[in-house]
């Protein structure tokens, strides 16, 4: 391993060409969103801005995210590492209190330190501090979070300010918009709804929020997906998540609008993609489709870009870091140690991170052949602090495996999908012994092997497991080799369990290795 110390990131020419001074990027981010995009084949729900957006972009159709909670996944998009290497296991708020290592690079460090002006509004959601810093910052930690991250007016108005200062400073800009819907908040503050999608209504004591136009959903007219009983609790919960997705919706139509009139839409980079799925069961907080496939749109300022486009290459959250870099031509600053060697682990300098992750910008001009060996990875080690369910995951086009390390546990449940309407019916079905409706039973969701190994070509919806039969036992073993090679790779400090203990022989865990507890 010692001699992959030293890789680093390649700035390549894509070959895109604008005529603009300055290269920006805009990163739109939702909180839980998934599929529920017309563009996306959903004809429910009303998303013209997204769908306009969709129209002048490349669709990715196998996006991934690296791991399904929020503050992880933030932390991956934005440190390009996973979350079991930049040390962000789980949410950062309250008790919860996880954090990223101290030592990890951050791209708005990285950009700001190259003479790119970083902002951040909305949900922020990780820390540290110092490793997680914008130049420009309304967030939670300045403002409530529903003000920053649900009131479209107010995220319009930070927006404007952020374009106007960074058009006076004349340098290049990268902005995040980090959204706070489709995210639940029935478990706070109830009297908004499951979804806060009554917050900022206008209904008596709802507040208003000025340029929003609340459309409402008919429970029983939606199509649901396979993952969401279909019940008339959980179609109710699910038309208020999409009354808050067509208010996001309007949030992204809001923010564009802002790009334009800033006369910023032909120099920037725009990105829309999910931390993670939806909170509903078998999506957030799992590595099961639901929770790890996600939308994304990316829409390049070159007119030869691919546009109204769709791609099939598998992507991960983990590929935005390489591509911003890329696309603002900085390199990623590896601490170079004149006097050691980098081959060489001592304790005296730190071995250099590993990054997976590859740059999107040559999809934008061409479809590469299909890989059916093509890859990306999950890491799951919590949600909440209670939830120690570490899982890791590797996916091609056509298979799935899922290492469920702590399989011998009943798969734990967050707070706010467990007081939801759509898990309190599961609850109350299951007691009195009612047809679910639902694609699975609370014993298996509950109870998981170790290995869970599925055919998605033949098996979409993930219900039937593979692991250990005869037939699939060449994939499990391909599979099963490469997931432990990603692990290696990234320093996993969870690659010895469940069956053995990390032995760390030195400061840093290239030195460790794997003590089998079955030999004793």
């Amino acid at each position: 391993m010692a001699n992959l110390l030293g890789i680093c990131l390649l700035v390549l020419s894509t070959g895109i060409a604008i005529a603009a001074a300055h290269r920006n990027v805009l990163l739109l981010l939702a909180d839980d969103g998934g599929f529920e995009i017309g563009a996306y084949r959903n004809k429910i729900v009303q998303t013209p801005a997204l769908d306009a957006l969709a129209k002048q972009s490349l669709i990715f159709n196998n996006a991934y995210a690296s791991v399904s909670s929020c503050s992880p996944s933030r932390a991956s998009i934005l440190t390009g590492m996973p979350e079991h290497q930049n040390g962000m296991y789980g949410l950062h708020n309250g008790v919860h209190n996880f954090n990223a290592l101290g030592n990890v690079k951050s791209i708005s460090k990285i950009l700001s330190d190259a003479g790119v002006v970083t902002g951040l509004i909305g949900k922020k959601h990780v820390g540290p501090g110092e490793v997680f810093k914008f130049d420009y910052e309304r967030t939670e930690e300045q403002y409530p979070v529903n003000q920053v991250g649900r009131n479209i007016t107010n995220i319009k108005l930070f927006v404007r300010e952020f374009l106007k200062d960074s058009k006076e400073k004349d340098q290049p800009f990268f902005l995040m918009v980090s959204f706070h819907d489709p995210h639940r908040c029935g478990h706070i503050t109830p009297q908004y709804g499951p979804f806060c999608e009554r917050w900022g209504s206008g209904e008596e004591g709802m507040g208003l929020i000025p340029d929003w136009h609340p459309i409402y959903y008919v429970w029983d007219e939606l199509i649901l997906p396979y993952y969401i009983p279909d019940t008339e609790p959980a179609r109710r919960d699910v038309a208020a998540q999409y009354t808050t997705i067509s208010r996001l919706d309007q949030g992204v139509g809001l923010v564009l609008k802002e790009l334009a009139d800033a006369g910023f839409d032909k120099d920037t980079l725009v990105v829309y993609t999910s931390d993670n799925g939806p909170p509903l069961p078998a999506a957030r907080t799992n590595l099961y489709d639901p929770g790890m496939a996600e939308p994304m749109f990316m829409r390049s300022p070159d007119p030869k870009s691919r546009r109204n486009d769709v791609t099939y290459s598998m992507t991960s959250h983990l590929d935005l870091l390489p591509t911003f870099l890329e696309w603002f031509n900085v390199s990623y600053p590896f601490d170079l140690h004149e006097e050691s060697d980098t081959n060489v682990i001592d304790q005296q300098h730190p071995p250099q991170p590993v990054l997976t992750g590859k740059s999107l910008l040559p999809l934008l001009q061409a479809e590469p052949p299909s890989d059916p060996d093509q890859a990306v990875y999950a890491s799951q080690s919590f949600h909440e602090i209670t939830m120690a369910y570490p899982m890791r995951a590797i996916r091609t086009k056509r298979y799935k495996l899922i290492h469920n390390l702590n399989h011998q546990l009943p798969f734990p449940i967050d707070q706010d999908l467990f007081v939801s309407p759509t898990f309190q019916d599961l609850l109350q079905r299951t007691a009195s012994n009612q047809d679910l409706r639902w694609y699975k039973n609370l014993r298996l969701y509950y109870n998981r092997p170790e290995w869970e190994l599925f055919d998605l070509k033949l098996d979409p919806a993930e219900r039937k497991n593979m692991a250990g039969k005869p037939v699939a036992k060449e994939i499990f073993e391909k599979l099963k080799v490469r997931l432990r090679q990603w692990q290696e790779l990234t320093e996993d400090p969870f690659r010895c369990m469940p069956g053995g203990v990390l032995l760390d022989t030195g400061e840093y865990l290239n030195n460790a290795t794997c003590f089998d507890l079955g030999q004793q």
